[in-house]
């Protein structure tokens, strides 16, 4: 999924947007100096990829709370993290894609919303 794409899919219920980044990083308290921008996409839900490894597909689908096949993006601060994220929500069912830019590309362009806590 691209920036713009997932821009245009802000708000839409079918959608659920995962940063799985620690949550210092989404909450915007602390974050890469390389980021002119610290927080998260508007309406994204913190679940750090580590809580992710080494799970069964059920445990998965538990921790994350949605039923078997639910679109889901997530995203991280490079790519990396949210690619190993993006494995383990595929292999528990889930319709899942990888936001590639991350919050790396979303926090320079000052056209996108963002949220800190």
């Amino acid at each position: 999924m691209t920036a713009d794409e997932l821009a245009g899919r802000l708000g839409d219920p079918a959608l659920t947007v995962l940063d799985v980044r620690t949550p210092p990083e989404y909450s915007g308290a602390r974050g890469y100096p390389c980021d002119p921008r610290q927080g998260h996409v508007p309406g994204a839900r913190n679940l750090e990829v580590d809580a992710l490894t080494g799970l069964s597909a059920g445990e998965v689908r538990e921790l994350v709370g949605l039923p078997e096949g639910a679109e889901i993006v997530s995203y991280c601060h490079s790519g990396q993290r949210s690619a190993m994220a993006t494995a383990a929500l595929r292999a528990a069912g889930y319709d899942a894609e990888n936001y590639a830019g991350s919050w790396h590309e979303w926090s320079r362009r000052d056209d996108l919303p963002a949220e800190s806590s």
